[in-house]
C-alpha cells in the first residue's frame, strides 16, 4: 500500500492536520458571508434615511425588501444546481462580483422602481454565495472538525448584519445613506480579487468530475503533509446512485426524498421563528412595557447569543449525533420561548431567557448546514444545501408577514411568543423523522 499509485482523497482529507490552508478557507468563507450579512441587512438600516430624502413613508419600501428576500431565494435555486455542474470557485467568485456591481449600482438608484430592480439583483448574487462557501468549506474540513469549521465560517453572516448596524449608524450622518451601499459594493469587489488569487477549487468536486489528476495533485498536497508525487490516480467512494442522477433529480429520489423534505421543513420552519424575532422584537418587548432602550437592549442579547450558540453547536455536532443536538436546540427553544411569554415582569430574568434563546435557536439553525453537506454526495451537495436555503428563506418572509397580521390582528405580545413554540417544535420532530428515516443511507463525509 505505501507504493500505490492510487489515492482515496476523502481519506486523505479527514487525515490531514488541521492547517494554515484550512484556516485560509474559513477565513475567506467568513468573509464572504460578513459581507453576505452586511448586505442583506442594509437596506433595514438604510430605509428610514431613504424614505426622508425620497419625500415617502416606509412602506412604500416594502416591494425593495420583498425584492431582495426573492432574489436571496432565486439565487441559491439556480446557483446550487451550477455549482455542481461547473464548480464552486467559479460560482463564488462571479456570485461575489455580481452582487459587488449590483450594490453599486443600487447606490445610485433614482427611483423606487430602479431600487427595487437592483435589490433583487443583488439578492440573486448574495443567495448564490452563502450555499457555495459552505459546501466547499464543508469538502475541505476533516470529518472530525467538519461541523466547527463549518459553524465557525457560518458567524460571519450574523457579525456582518450586525456590524452593518454600527457602520451605518456613522456613515449614514457623515456621508449620507449611498455611502452603506457603497461600502457593500468596494467590500466584495476586492474580496473577488482574493477569491481569484487564494481560493482553491474543491478537490473532491474535480475527483468526482473527473479533472486532471495533475491539478488535483497541485492542490491536495497544501494539505498533505507526506509526498504524493507519486500519486496518478484519485478516487471517492460515493453513494452509486449519484451518478445516475442529474444534481437536482437526486434530491426528490427514492432514498433521498424524505430527508430533502425533512431539511426544507426544518430550515423554513427556523426562519419563521428567526425573522419574527429578529425583525419585530423590538416592538414585542415595547408591548410587554418595556422603554426604548431597554428593548434594544434585550433584542442584542438574541444576537450576542446566536454567536455563541454557533460556535457551541460545531463544537457539540463534532463530538455527538449531529441530527440530536439540532433537534434538542429546536426543542429547547420552544421551552424558552414559553418562558419568555410567561415571564416577563423580571427584566433580568425576560433577558436572560433571550440571551439563552439565541444560544439554542441560532445554533440550531447553523446546524442544519452540516446535516445538508453530510446528507448530499459530492455530485449533489451544492443543490442540496443551497435548494434547502432558497426554500427555507420563504420562511423568512412567513414569519415577517405572519407578526405583522397577528400584530394587526390585536394579539397579546404573550400569544404571539407562544404560537412561536409551534414551528421550534415541527423543527425538532422534522430533525428526528429525518435522523430515523435516513440512517439507511451510507454516511456521506
Amino acid at each position: 500500500m505505501a507504493h500505490s499509485t492510487e489515492l482515496n482523497i476523502q481519506q486523505a482529507i479527514d487525515d490531514s492536520k488541521f492547517s494554515l490552508f484550512h484556516w485560509t478557507l474559513i477565513i475567506l468563507g467568513f468573509l464572504i458571508l460578513a459581507i453576505d450579512g452586511y448586505d442583506t441587512a442594509a437596506m433595514g438600516y438604510i430605509a428610514p434615511s431613504v424614505a426622508k430624502d425620497w419625500g415617502i413613508v416606509k412602506q412604500d419600501l416594502g416591494p425593495v425588501l420583498s425584492a431582495a428576500l426573492l432574489g436571496l431565494s432565486l439565487g441559491a435555486l439556480i446557483a446550487g444546481p451550477i455549482s455542481d455542474r461547473v464548480g464552486r470557485k467559479r460560482v463564488l467568485v462571479f456570485s461575489c462580483l455580481f452582487f459587488g456591481l449590483s450594490s453599486l449600482a443600487t447606490a445610485y438608484a433614482g427611483s423606487l422602481n430602479s431600487l427595487t430592480l437592483w435589490r433583487f439583483l443583488t439578492g440573486l448574487g448574495l443567495g448564490a454565495a452563502m450555499p457555495n462557501a459552505i459546501t466547499l468549506i464543508s469538502e475541505y474540513a476533516p470529518q472530525r472538525c467538519r461541523s466547527l469549521a463549518i459553524n465557525t465560517m457560518y458567524c460571519g453572516f450574523p457579525l456582518g448584519a450586525a456590524g452593518g448596524g454600527a457602520i451605518s449608524s456613522w456613515l449614514i450622518p457623515a456621508y449620507g445613506w449611498h455611502s452603506v451601499l457603497l461600502l457593500g459594493a468596494i467590500a466584495p469587489l476586492l474580496l473577488t480579487i482574493l477569491l481569484i488569487l487564494l481560493l482553491p477549487e474543491s478537490v473532491k468536486y474535480m475527483v468526482n468530475r473527473g479533472h486532471d489528476a495533475a491539478k488535483i495533485k497541485q492542490i491536495a498536497q497544501h494539505f498533505i503533509s507526506h509526498n504524493i508525487s507519486h500519486i496518478t490516480r484519485f478516487y471517492l467512494y460515493e453513494d452509486k446512485l449519484a451518478l445516475s442522477k442529474t444534481s437536482v433529480g437526486l434530491l426528490f429520489s427514492r432514498p433521498y426524498l424524505v430527508g430533502t423534505l425533512m431539511l426544507w421543513l426544518t430550515y423554513f420552519m427556523g426562519l419563521v421563528i428567526y425573522y419574527v424575532l429578529l425583525s419585530w422584537m423590538p416592538l414585542l418587548m415595547q408591548g410587554l412595557g418595556y422603554q426604548l432602550e431597554q428593548s434594544a437592549i434585550l433584542t442584542s442579547l438574541f444576537t450576542f447569543g446566536g454567536t455563541l450558540g454557533i460556535l457551541m453547536a460545531g463544537w457539540l455536532m463534532d463530538r455527538w449525533n449531529a441530527h440530536k443536538v439540532v433537534a434538542t436546540g429546536f426543542a429547547i427553544s420552544a421551552l424558552l420561548i414559553v418562558a419568555m411569554a410567561t415571564e416577563d415582569s423580571q427584566i433580568v430574568l425576560l433577558g436572560a431567557f433571550i440571551f439563552l434563546m439565541g444560544i439554542t435557536m441560532n445554533g440550531a439553525q447553523s446546524g442544519l448546514q452540516t446535516l445538508a453537506a453530510t446528507y448530499y454526495p459530492t455530485h449533489s451537495r451544492a443543490t442540496g444545501i443551497a435548494w434547502m436555503q432558497g426554500i427555507g428563506r420563504f420562511g423568512g418572509v412567513a414569519g415577517t408577514m405572519m407578526a405583522a397580521q397577528l400584530l394587526a390582528m390585536e394579539w397579546q405580545v404573550q400569544s404571539i411568543l407562544l404560537f412561536l413554540a409551534i414551528p421550534a417544535l415541527l423543527a425538532s420532530l422534522a430533525t428526528v423523522f429525518k435522523m430515523t428515516r435516513s440512517s439507511a443511507l451510507q454516511p456521506v463525509h
